[in-house]
Formats: C-alpha cells, sequence, structure tokens
C-alpha cells in the first residue's frame, strides 16, 4: 500500500507530491454505488444501529435493576465497573488477536454470547431467580465479548467497502452512535417501566438481529495471513512500534488522549451546572439530549466537511471547536444558553472521530489494523475512570465552572500544537488519500 506515514530525512516533500492527483488520475477513478446499494454494508451498518441502540437502552436499565434488588449504590457501581473493566485490560490482547484470528467469526461469537448473556436477565427475573452474582457474570462477560466485537469490527470495515468510500463509511457509523445516545436512554427508562426485564430482552433481541445480518455478510473480512502466530505480547508490541514511528498517527493518538481525558467528566459537571441554574430534573434530561441533537447534526455534516477540506484543516479545526466550545459551558447565564453550548459542543464529536477513523482505516496495515485501532480505542475509553476521578475532585475543589475553566487549558494546549504540526497540515483531503489507494 502507499506510505502515508513519514519517510526519514527529506523524503517527506516527495512523499506529499506523490499524493497529489494529475487530473488523468481523478479522471480514471472509479466510481462506485452509493453506500447505501452496498448490501454488506446496509447489512454491518443497520445492525449495528440496532445492536447499539439496544447497548444504550440496558446501560441505562443495568443500575436501575441492581438498585431496585440491592437498594446499594455501591452494588450499583461495581456491576458497572465490571462491565467498563474488561475493555481496560483486554483491548491490546484483543488488537492483537483479532488481526490473528478470523474477524467474522469473532464477531458472530461475541454477538451471540452478548444475546445469551442479556437474555439470561428476563429468565432469571421471569423465574424469581435474581441476585447480583448473575449481573456481575452478565456485565463482566458483556463488557469483555464487546471489547472483541468493537475491535473486529472496526479492523473490517476497509473489507466491506472501497478504500474511495471509507471517509463516508466512517461518518456513517458516527450516526450510529449519535442516534443511540439520543434514542437510547429515553427508551431504557420507557421500557424499564413497562417491566424490568424489557430492556434487557430487547438488547438481546438487538444482538441477535446483529449475528443474522453479519452472518449474510458476503465480504471477506481481512487478508490471507501467511506469517506463523507468535506470543501475543511480541504483536502487541510490534503494534505499539509501529505507531510510534509514525508520526502523524503518534500526534492523532496524543490529541485524542488529550482531548478525551479533558472532557469526559462533562456528565458530572453538566448535572451540578445545571443544578446551580436551579433546573429540574427534566430541565436536565433536555440538557442531555441537546449533546444526541448535536451529535446527529455533527454525523450529517461530516461526511460533506470531508470532501470540502482537507485532513489536516479538518483535525485542527475540530480541535479548537473542541475546546472552544467546551469552555462555553463555564460562561452560560441560563439554562437555554446551557442546552445550546452543550449541542454545539456535541456537534463536532463525530465529526472528530470519523476523521480520525478515516484516516487510521487507510494509513494502516490490513495485518494491524486490531493491533493500532485497540491503542485508538484504549486511549478514548481507558482514560475514562481516572479522568472522572480527577474530574469530581475538582468540582469539589474549585467548583464546576473553575473545573472548565482549568480542563480548558490542556485542549488549548494541544489545539495550538494541532495547528503548528505541519506534517498534519500537509496531509491533503481524505478522498485524495483513499484514491491512492488500491481497492
Amino acid at each position: 500500500m502507499t506510505q502515508i506515514h513519514d519517510q526519514p530525512g527529506g523524503a517527506e516533500s516527495s512523499r506529499s507530491s506523490e499524493l497529489i492527483l494529475t487530473p488523468a488520475e481523478v479522471a480514471e477513478t472509479p466510481r462506485y454505488p452509493s453506500l447505501w446499494r452496498n448490501r454488506d454494508f446496509m447489512l454491518l451498518w443497520s445492525s449495528q444501529l440496532l445492536s447499539s441502540v439496544g447497548s444504550q437502552v440496558s446501560l441505562l436499565a443495568f443500575p436501575l435493576l441492581v438498585l431496585g434488588i440491592t437498594h446499594s449504590a455501591t452494588q450499583a457501581g461495581l456491576v458497572g465497573a465490571l462491565d467498563s473493566l474488561p475493555f481496560a485490560l483486554l483491548c491490546l490482547p484483543a488488537g492483537a488477536l483479532i488481526d490473528r484470528w478470523d474477524r467474522k467469526r469473532v464477531m458472530l461469537i461475541c454477538d451471540t454470547g452478548r444475546a445469551l448473556a442479556l437474555g439470561s436477565i428476563p429468565v432469571a427475573l421471569w423465574l424469581g431467580r435474581l441476585g447480583l452474582l448473575q449481573l456481575c457474570l452478565v456485565a463482566l462477560i458483556e463488557g469483555t465479548l464487546m471489547t472483541f466485537f468493537s475491535v473486529a469490527e472496526i479492523a473490517c470495515l476497509p473489507h466491506v467497502v472501497p478504500k474511495a468510500q471509507i471517509t463516508a463509511a466512517s461518518a456513517q457509523n458516527q450516526a450510529i452512535n449519535s442516534t443511540s445516545w439520543t434514542l437510547g436512554p429515553f427508551l431504557g427508562g420507557f421500557l424499564y417501566g413497562m417491566g424490568h426485564a424489557v430492556p434487557f430482552l430487547t438488547d438481546a433481541i438487538s444482538y441477535v438481529c446483529s449475528v443474522l445480518s453479519i452472518f449474510l455478510m458476503r465480504a471477506r473480512f481481512q487478508e490471507e495471513r501467511t506469517e506463523e502466530p507468535r506470543k501475543i505480547w511480541h504483536e502487541i508490541g510490534e503494534g505499539l512500534l509501529w505507531l510510534w514511528r509514525e508520526h502523524v498517527l503518534r500526534f492523532l493518538a496524543l490529541l485524542t488522549l488529550v482531548l478525551v481525558f479533558s472532557t469526559i467528566g462533562f456528565t458530572l459537571i453538566l448535572i451540578v451546572l445545571a443544578q446551580n441554574l436551579h433546573a429540574t430534573p427534566l430541565a436536565i434530561g433536555m440538557l442531555f439530549a441537546s449533546g444526541g441533537v448535536g451529535s446527529i447534526v455533527g454525523a450529517v455534516l461530516s461526511s460533506p466537511l470531508q470532501k470540502r477540506f482537507t485532513f489536516g484543516q479538518l483535525t485542527i479545526g475540530s480541535a479548537w471547536v473542541w475546546a472552544v466550545s467546551w469552555l462555553a459551558l463555564a460562561v452560560a447565564p441560563n439554562l437555554w444558553v446551557l442546552g445550546v453550548a452543550n449541542g454545539v459542543s456535541f456537534i463536532v464529536v463525530p465529526i472528530f472521530y470519523s476523521v480520525q477513523l478515516s484516516y487510521r482505516m487507510i494509513a494502516i496495515p490490513d495485518h494491524l489494523q486490531g493491533r493500532v485501532q485497540s491503542v485508538f480505542r484504549l486511549l478514548s475509553l481507558g482514560s475514562q475512570p481516572l479522568g472522572l476521578a480527577l474530574t469530581g475532585l475538582l468540582i469539589q475543589w474549585i467548583g464546576p465552572g473553575q473545573t472548565v475553566v482549568l480542563l480548558f487549558v490542556p485542549q488549548a494546549l494541544i489545539a495550538l500544537f494541532t495547528t503548528l504540526n505541519r506534517r498534519l497540515r500537509a496531509i491533503p483531503s481524505l478522498s485524495e488519500l483513499a484514491r491512492k489507494e488500491p481497492g
């Protein structure tokens, strides 16, 4: 594949020039049918949309059910921790194994296991035998299988759509998160009110639909593997070393870590800010809904923006919008302005993530996709516990408004470093990069 990463010495200028397409090359670029007519992609996309909404439904219902059974916030927190713990522990090994194993088979096994695990809760409720131990086991199983499935899903996408449509596919995938963030919590509360078993049955059915859709897909999810498997820690190290040597990708990893770590506690901050403005529970719910609406807007804008601007321009712009829109939370004088600020801050999230994901899928060789993508996912999600703890301490110490201002500082600094990164600024549009890639 064409090398997108940095070359030693003076090769950078020649690398940049060879990525510029001539008019003849543009004319010869093959035209592909719309993604809406790509059978395999639509099977994957629609099933994951349904599955993601189902996951958000059970995510809200889990603590409600644990609190209803145990009347203990500590035990509810334990179940939540068991759901997220496997990701922090297994993300890097999962990336190495996904590059070694059959990705399609892994995805089928994972969602079959998740359907059985979530489906066991309604059965136990109907039998009157549900206990804390079962809930802990279900959370641990679901979190473990989610870790492997999510890495495999990202790694397989370049084999489901042509390279030239990677940007559109990643933007369309961001709509899954945006929709699930908006609909999931509302449906979770509604379905839990219908019956304690209903949210978990709904999530289990969504995983069954995912299994059927993936089974019907015809695409191969990876290239043929010719190398003999090695020790897993050696393979993890190979992926980390490759990432470390890639200047742009290494910097994008740092950018992702700083932006996510600084803002991961937004939920707690937003609740405290709203309470200080005398918001009712309904008003707080509407505040969070504004974030979902903003996220959907960002998902819609992502693909057109990737066609209009270069990768460097979008990365720099999204970093600054991320930072400045975060700062706006500290100065909102009332609930209406706070809601608008929250909505605007979420517009940039799917844009930022789809741009980064598109570049990674184009730049990373297939045999390293799982390992390198798992590093980025670990930086995004594995930093949550420490980021949440820090945010809580800062709110207690200096208050929510001052916490927002203090956490703005690292965001502004990394946005400035992004602006000054000449290698990143020199990268052309993602559509140009994709057209230079085979397939």
